[in-house]
């Protein structure tokens, strides 16, 4: 828990806090890269990050905390009930309801977890001295909604001269601007990345009196003033290139961690970023000839705190992951990106891997990353990806704007089960205007993919802003508005004041749940399929003889079955390791009829050994041994 500190009453101090419900076993990488950038352009102010998420875990069990945070809306129930007392059976009802799923939370008093949570969070609220400070500062993202407001309530009722600022990507500019207009305790709102606008905004605030503040200070690029709403103009105010960040500052959490005490601890996982905004969303023009008047994935809302797209140079990027796990002497990190930079990772991961460190790196890709990119990241020490793969079906990824194909996906979706790389990827259910040639389409492919670790069945929600949100009628929307589940959690007057990152909508919904069930039924069948046969080695896979391959076909409650291609057909079946059109096939192998060669792949696709989409051919089987690391 945050203490009183013996500062010097002439020193300029500032608070910036992060409340649950983010990951307990990693520092915000929100907080570390603020207090890091603002110490360095004000070397005599003391700026703190509160890692108050981190006390709540403690306090009520990692376990709990964790199935908590996993779901938005029991994350966002247990602060709602306390920031508005008089909903609290609503609010208990509906959280039991969202439970039901999860064992540990079945049989979860929700009366003294919320009276747990309330005094560890009035304790820290009492025991701060908020007069020290300038300002203090609100990250807030998914799940922290209700419980960044509570705090601010909370702080305010204590130190009603404090200038509360909040920021993060859960509001963009309108929802920024509507959250200060209904929440009278905030001043302030920070649009898109905090740096620069903070920078501005703490040169204005020290030039006055401690404890007050100009009610007709300048206006500020990048921040909203509550006490200018109506003349705020909305901008981002963000750094050209990323080149002037310094490695974030984890200190203040690792602080907090050894004050738990031994039987508290253990080994966080490191943040980092190496670029900000997305490069896919960036490279593209609107299309309107092709339905697509933007750009980016069109469920996506993650980029809406940026403009455009940066990276870090691979310097940078070495020495930051250097200095953080040399400092805090672990070896797991988390990339935070979006997707990793297309210029500089192979540079990076080739030196990350000259550090010679084992380390554990996870790291968000898009499917297009190569085979021979996969394993230099394998050699750094990637062992877990998020791929953009969203959907198997071609016809419902370009609905999507993804820019793959079904093909690419089960090519990278083999690359990690080859490598051993642990790939958490999703599938989007019910998107809306998917119809009944996407869903046959995906059940065709997942027959093909079963060999691989499952995908996880994601139904598709609404984003604020989202290309999806912005174009309803293009998508089969009748009409968009806030998510019902907030008016659970909120008042009458507040749920239809302001609009909220989570939206719903009129549509195709309910023929979307019905039309999609056979694909969640597959997707149970496959998860246990999986799990029943990946022990050991892989489900389909193969030896290299030469001149020769065997490939092993894993099967259920049958003995396997095994398969050898000699000569020109193992030849074949390695050519095809990446993804080849027909008539690269031929021209690789022109000695060989073109009907001989079709015949062969028509056979190898039909024992499920090979992929086929729109005369390309993928082979499924992936090599044994994972010292086989050549393709043709």
């Amino acid at each position: 828990m945050h203490k009183k500190n013996d500062r010097n009453s002439q020193s300029e101090s500032v608070m910036l806090l992060s409340t649950p419900w983010p990951l307990f076993n990693r520092p915000s990488v929100q907080l570390g890269t603020l207090k890091a950038y603002l110490s360095t352009r004000f070397p005599d102010m003391k700026v703190e990050a509160c890692h108050l998420y981190l006390d709540i875990s403690a306090h009520i069990g990692y376990p709990l905390y964790q199935a908590i945070s996993e779901r938005t809306w029991l994350a966002e129930a247990v602060y709602a009930a306390l920031l508005f007392p008089e909903r609290f059976k609503t609010v208990e009802n509906f959280f039991k309801k969202e439970a039901v799923g999860k064992p540990l939370l079945r049989e979860l008093d929700f009366k003294a977890l919320t009276n747990q949570v309330q005094a560890v969070s009035e304790a820290f609220v009492s025991s701060t001295d908020w007069g020290q400070f300038r300002l203090a500062g609100f990250s807030m993202c998914l799940c922290q909604l209700t419980s960044g407001l509570y705090f601010i309530r909370k702080i305010r009722e204590k130190c009603p001269n404090l200038p509360l600022v909040v920021g993060g990507s859960m509001f963009s500019g309108n929802l920024a601007t509507e959250l200060l207009e209904t929440f009278p305790e905030i001043d302030f709102a920070v649009i898109g990345e905090g740096e620069l606008p903070l920078t501005e905004l703490l040169r204005h605030l020290t030039d006055t009196p401690q404890g007050s503040f100009d009610p007709e200070m300048p206006s500020v690029p990048g921040i909203i003033s509550r006490k200018n709403l109506r003349e705020n103009h909305i901008s981002f105010c963000q750094m050209k290139d990323l080149s002037h960040l310094p490695p974030p500052d984890y200190d203040d959490y690792f602080h907090l961690l050894q004050s738990l005490g031994p039987e508290k601890s253990f080994f966080p996982i490191l943040p980092m970023e190496m670029s900000r905004g997305c490069w896919w969303r960036k490279i593209q023009n609107p299309e309107p000839e092709s339905g697509n008047s933007f750009t980016g994935c069109a469920f996506c809302n993650l980029n809406l705190q940026w403009e455009g797209y940066r990276s870090k140079e691979a310097e940078q990027v070495i020495s930051e992951i250097n200095h953080l796990t040399t400092k805090h002497k672990l070896l797991s990190v988390s990339v935070t990106d979006n997707v990793s930079p297309p210029k500089t990772s192979a540079e990076i991961f080739t030196r990350i891997a000259e550090l010679k460190r084992d380390f554990r790196l996870f790291c968000e890709i898009r499917a297009g990353t190569s085979a021979e990119m996969l394993e230099r990241m394998k050699t750094a020490g990637l062992k877990e990806v998020q791929i953009g793969i969203e959907a198997l079906s071609t016809s419902l990824l370009k609905k999507l704007n993804k820019g793959t194909t079904a093909i690419q996906n089960l090519e990278i979706m083999r690359d990690c089960e080859s490598l051993g790389i642990s790939d958490n990827s999703n599938l989007i259910l019910c998107f809306p205007g998917s119809d009944d040639h996407d869903v046959a389409e995906t059940l065709r492919n997942l027959d093909f993919a079963m060999t691989f670790r499952p995908l996880k069945p994601v139904h598709f929600w609404l984003g604020f802003e989202s290309p999806v949100w912005s174009n309803p009628k293009a998508f089969g929307l009748r009409a968009v508005f806030n998510h019902p589940n907030y008016a659970v959690l909120f008042p009458q007057d507040i749920f239809r004041s302001m609009r909220f990152m989570i939206q719903a909508y009129r549509g195709d919904m309910g023929q979307q749940k019905k039309r999609w069930h056979p694909v969640r039924k597959k997707i149970r069948e496959w998860e246990k399929f999986y799990a029943e046969l990946h022990t050991g080695e892989p489900i389909l896979s193969f030896r290299n003889g030469g001149d020769f391959l065997i490939i092993r076909q894993k099967q259920r409650k049958a003995e396997a079955i095994t398969h050898r291609l000699v000569g020109k057909s193992s030849d074949i079946y390695l050519f095809c390791q990446k993804h080849r059109t027909f008539r690269k096939i031929t021209e690789q192998f022109p000695e060989l009829a073109g009907d001989k060669i079709l015949s062969f792949l028509k056979m190898m696709t039909g024992k499920k050994l090979m992929f086929e989409e729109d005369g390309k051919y993928l082979s499924l089987a992936v090599p044994l041994h994972s010292g086989y690391a050549r393709r043709i």
